[in-house]
């Protein structure tokens, strides 16, 4: 049985709670460009949103084609999610006041009085993960297991969330 929207988001939340920084990668005249972020919410929708400056490379790239990988990675929980999605630079002071941290000025001096300052809006569409709840150990017996026996190593859960 599929997932319902809201149990989708609910899921991608859970997975994205505890992993701060990921990688988001944008195209560039047909190349891929990736950059670290931090994130700072994933909202009720799905969405992901993160600070910027209006006047980054990233932004030009996203202007000319808004589709973007996000990827996480929490290794020592052998938690891994890649999310495709559109992305959209969102100048909504409301929501730049709600998400700020004062940590944030060592990017933007100026607080939320940067006029530069604005937020990149991910858009979901799919993401996919994967989980091995096991620890190190564990997951280091089966390898050897498989090794041994011949037989696939056991990588935990992987799958997919649409939204």
């Amino acid at each position: 049985m599929e997932d319902t929207r809201q149990e989708s988001i609910g899921k991608l939340k859970a997975m994205l709670e505890d992993i701060d920084f990921a990688m988001l990668t944008t195209i560039a005249g047909g190349k891929l460009r990736s950059r670290p972020m931090s994130t700072q919410e994933v909202d009720e929708n799905g969405n992901l949103w993160f600070f910027t400056s209006e006047d980054t490379h990233k932004v030009d790239e996203i202007e000319a084609d808004d589709r973007v990988l996000v990827a996480y990675s929490k290794p020592e929980d052998n938690t891994f999610v890649s999310v495709f999605g559109r992305a959209k630079l969102v100048k909504d002071r409301d929501k730049i006041e709600e998400l700020w941290n004062p940590i944030h000025k060592a990017w933007f001096p100026e607080g939320v009085d940067d006029p530069k300052l604005c937020l990149l809006k991910i858009s979901v569409k799919e993401a996919e993960y994967w989980d091995s709840p096991n620890s190190k150990l564990v997951q280091i017996a089966g390898f050897m297991k498989a090794l041994v026996t011949g037989h696939e190593a056991d990588s935990g859960k992987h799958g997919k969330i649409n939204l």
